[in-house]
Formats: C-alpha cells, sequence, structure tokens
C-alpha cells in the first residue's frame, strides 16, 4: 500500500461531484463532452471501491478502519469532522455504491430523456453522496450525505419521472423527510446525552463503552432511530412510498435508492444503533421481528397480487428488506452478517430487476404483465437475464442473495425458532410471483396487445448498452455467490472488532432479552 492510498477515499467521493460541475458549465460543447465526462465520474467511484476492497486486507487500520483520512471543515469546534475511513462493515456497502452506480449511469447514458445533462448532474450528485454516505465516519456527514443523496431524487422522479411521478414524488418526499427527522432527532439526542463533544462513531462506541447511558434513554433513543430509519427503508406498515416512487421513478433513479440509498437504514441501524444503544436493541428486538415478518409475509402476498411489473418489483424490494431486519433483530454476528450480504446482494438484484424490467417495458410498451406473452422468442437474451435476476431475488444457491438469506435463517433458528417458519413461506411467495412473471412474460401465446405492438414495431433483443449494465450487476451476484468469502471476510472483521457497549451482566437484567450465550455474546463483546 502506497501513502498515497488515504486520498483514494476522497477522490470516491468528489470525482462524481466534480464531472457534474463540469457539465453544468461546460454544457455548450455538446452531449459528447458531457456523456464522456459523466462516464468518468461514474466509472472513478467503482474503481476506486474495488481497489481498496483489494487492498483491505493488508491495511492499516485505526480502531478498526482502513483509509482513514481527515479533512479540515471549520465545523471542529462543535466537534463536527470530516473522517472518512472503511470498516469491514461499511466496506460492501461502498463497494455496492460504485457497482451499482456505474451500472445505472451507463443505462442513464444511452437512455433517451429530455435535458439529458442536467439529468446525469442530478444522478452523479446523487452517486457522490452514496459514496460519502458509506465513507464518513462521523455521524453528522454520514447524515449530511444522504441528504446529498436523496434530494436529486425526488427532483429526477418529479421532472424524468413517468405516470403518476408527481403524487409519488410527493409522497416520497412525506414519508422520507418524516423519517430523517425522527433519526435526526434521535441523533441529537444521541449527542447530547453522551455529554462528549465529538458525533465521531468511534469516539461514541469508545465513550459509551466506559460511561453507558441508562436503559431507558438507550430505549427511546434507538426507538427514534428504529422507526426514522425503518421509514426510510419502507419497514412494515411505512412501506407504501416505495412501490409506487420506484414505479414512477426513471430506470437509473430507480436503481440507486432501491438498490444502495434505501440501505441507509440498515446501515446505520448495524453501524451505529445496535453497538451504541445495545439495552435499546435488546428491548426493541422482539417488535423488529414482527414488523420484519410483516414485511416478509404481509407485502409477499400483496406483491403476489400485483400485475404491473414495476410494482410488483417494488413490492418485491419492499418484502425482502425483511429478512435484512430479522437478521438485525437476532443480534448475533451471523445474523446481522448475513443481513450485510443480503443488503449487498439485494441491492445489486433488485437493481437488475429495474432496468431488465424498462427493458421489457420499451418493448412491449406496457407493463401489465397479462398484456405480454411469448416475449422468450423474440428476445432471448432478455429472457435469460431476467430469468436469471428472478432466481437470483427468490435466493437460488449460485447466487449471493442465497447466503444473505441462509445466513439469516440460522440465526432466526437460534433465537426464535418458531420464527422460522413464516420467515421461509417468503422464500415460498417469492418463488410464486417470480416464476409467475416470468412465465407471463417470456412464454405462451403473446397477447393482442403485444401482437398489435408488433405491427407498429418489431420486438428486439437487448441492445449491447443494455446488456452492459446488466451482465456487470449479475457478474457481481455470481461471483459473491459462488465465492461469499469476498464478503464475509470483510463483515467478519467489521463485526468483531467494533468496540461494543454492553457487558454479559447487562444483558441478564433486560427483559425480553435475546439468549446470552452462543453467537449474541460473540456478537456483543465485553467492554
Amino acid at each position: 500500500m502506497t501513502v498515497l492510498d488515504p486520498h483514494f477515499i476522497q477522490l470516491a467521493i468528489v470525482a462524481p461531484l466534480m464531472t457534474a460541475f463540469f457539465i453544468f458549465i461546460g454544457q455548450r460543447l455538446g452531449d459528447t463532452f458531457c456523456k464522456f465526462t459523466a462516464l468518468a465520474g461514474f466509472l472513478i467511484p467503482a474503481a476506486i471501491a474495488l481497489y481498496l476492497a483489494y487492498l483491505f486486507d493488508g491495511a492499516a487500520r485505526m480502531e478498526g478502519y482502513a483509509f482513514t483520512t481527515d479533512l479540515a471543515t471549520g465545523l471542529e469546534k462543535f466537534g463536527i469532522t470530516l473522517k472518512l475511513g472503511l470498516n469491514g462493515i461499511s466496506l460492501p456497502m461502498f463497494v455496492l455504491a460504485g457497482l451499482v452506480g456505474l451500472a445505472a449511469g451507463l443505462y442513464a447514458l444511452t437512455a433517451e430523456a429530455d435535458r439529458k445533462a442536467s439529468y446525469w448532474i442530478l444522478l452523479l450528485i446523487m452517486q457522490g453522496g452514496l459514496m460519502g454516505t458509506f465513507a464518513s465516519m462521523d455521524i453528522f456527514f454520514f447524515y449530511f450525505f444522504h441528504e446529498l443523496a436523496l434530494i436529486p431524487t425526488f427532483i429526477m422522479i418529479g421532472v424524468w419521472g413517468g405516470a403518476g411521478r408527481r403524487s409519488a414524488a410527493m409522497e416520497m418526499t412525506i414519508y422520507l423527510t418524516l423519517g430523517a427527522m425522527l433519526s435526526l432527532i434521535g441523533i441529537i439526542g444521541l449527542y447530547m446525552q453522551s455529554d462528549i463533544a465529538s458525533l465521531s462513531m468511534v469516539t461514541l462506541r469508545a465513550f459509551l463503552a466506559n460511561t453507558p447511558l441508562s436503559e431507558l434513554v438507550q430505549n427511546n433513543l434507538f426507538a427514534l432511530l428504529l422507526f426514522g430509519f425503518g421509514i426510510l427503508v419502507s419497514l412494515f406498515p411505512f412501506h407504501t412510498w416505495a412501490p409506487r416512487g420506484y414505479a414512477a421513478a426513471p430506470t437509473s433513479t430507480a436503481m440507486l435508492h432501491a438498490g444502495v440509498l434505501k440501505k441507509f437504514g440498515l446501515y446505520g441501524l448495524i453501524q451505529l444503533g445496535a453497538p451504541i444503544l445495545p439495552l435499546g436493541a435488546i428491548a426493541w428486538s422482539p417488535w423488529i421481528l414482527w414488523l420484519a415478518l410483516g414485511n416478509i409475509v404481509i407485502i409477499g402476498f400483496v406483491t403476489i397480487a400485483q400485475r404491473d411489473l414495476k410494482q410488483m418489483v417494488g413490492y418485491s424490494s419492499v418484502m425482502h428488506m425483511g429478512y435484512c431486519f430479522l437478521g438485525i433483530a437476532c443480534l448475533s454476528t451471523i445474523g446481522i452478517g448475513g443481513a450485510l450480504l443480503l443488503m449487498f446482494a439485494h441491492g445489486l438484484s433488485v437493481a437488475l430487476l429495474f432496468l431488465l424490467s424498462t427493458c421489457i417495458q420499451h418493448r412491449t410498451s406496457t407493463c401489465d404483465m397479462m398484456e405480454m406473452g411469448g416475449l422468450c422468442a423474440k428476445a432471448p437474451i432478455l429472457s435469460v437475464f431476467f430469468v436469471a435476476a428472478v432466481m437470483a431475488n427468490v435466493g437460488l444457491p449460485g447466487f449471493a442473495n442465497f447466503w444473505g438469506e441462509l445466513s439469516v435463517f440460522v440465526a432466526l433458528w437460534d433465537w426464535k425458532p418458531w420464527a422460522l417458519f413464516p420467515a421461509a413461506l417468503g422464500v415460498v411467495i417469492s418463488a410464486i410471483y417470480g416464476l409467475r412473471a416470468v412465465s407471463r412474460i417470456f412464454f405462451g401465446c403473446s397477447s393482442k396487445e403485444l401482437i398489435s405492438v408488433e405491427k407498429v414495431q418489431p420486438i428486439t433483443d437487448m441492445t449491447l448498452a443494455e446488456k452492459t449494465p446488466a451482465f456487470l450487476l449479475l457478474l457481481a451476484l455470481f461471483v459473491v455467490g459462488v465465492f461469499p468469502k469476498f464478503i464475509t471476510d470483510f463483515v467478519d472483521e467489521g463485526l468483531t472488532t467494533a468496540h461494543y457497549t454492553i457487558s454479559k451482566q447487562e444483558m441478564e437484567t433486560v427483559e425480553h432479552s435475546a439468549p446470552v450465550e452462543g453467537a449474541l455474546s460473540d456478537f456483543f463483546t465485553n467492554p
């Protein structure tokens, strides 16, 4: 590792923002200039994320973080420092943001849209915010970069979205603003109660390990973070914004938000909530369990009832967030590790499904699956990609989703064995709506509506511009599915070396707590 390595993490954040600025001031130079500048803005973060993942094993650590660097902001007197770094928990999310951002960017650069340069600028700002979110070691900038990525989402849906875009954008704005405010109140409360002039995650963990907050304070603060972050993740029953928003959103926006930005809340609970407020996490874990099962079972049946392809993918995304919450509720190394692995895998698979759904919509001029049929003979490559994406989403062995779901199931069996059965029902539900979609879209006879569409314009297979981002996402799903240690080694280190703030004696005093021995005591280490 060279002395320049830490600066690459800054470049991953700055590159998309700077290229967005260059496009803004150089729009008169033409589409070619804007396109290649935007391509650099999407390519650089992905390349840096993969490069840092390659260097991570041999990189020096400081409090479990590698590639740490401090940047002056003028806010140091308030305990706010722009400190960047990656640990085993944030690195997979950093890589996910780079890969999905590159795929979304490649698709956006070839998509037909009005005011393309403005669209690329907003997408690049969103990409820069995502990279900063998962690289921040300070809670203030963790939250700031999330908002930086979130604001362009509303604009892109409202301006470039499809049918119902304005009402969908308004609903998303209301829900996500509420979630952001609740989580911000929780963060401010944590800062006030900790009695130290710092918002550093590392400093807070170390301080609260020696001076833990009372059980009542932890319960209240964790509740604010849980419901604030939960709304941002579409935790049941605060989920209705997600399917409508994603169905109306431009494809690249849906890919980035559903694939990456929605993981912000889950990441916040894992990196911030559970280790800093462990008594609150234990007290609320039974409630998380029930709400997560609501995501899986209730939203799963709602997904089965969908006729609209994009609505189905949107509800499917909401449903699978339940598995991630289940892993967090288990409060064990294997449970939270499985949640992180599933967050990474789901980000890739849902981004791929939204991309392919748009490819199907462009060829059939509809999202109504009842008006499709027989597309396999006309677009065989598209059918292969879609079947593979559905299998990954279901959790078929060979894809990354399988290992995440399996880890969550194992952790759930150790904690609440009865909950494994409704959770496993979700796999059956996923197979039903996924295989039914494959059957209705690609097999059987073409519908009358599709035949009339073909008379106007013949249906063709995927173009190179569509196949390239799809192949990138599918390759990542397959590589991690075959070699999960690419992710699990990072996650194991992150969960093992983090400073948790609860002792066995404290766990034994908490009513409704999870088992002290076994995986839970491995996750919550004695201070």
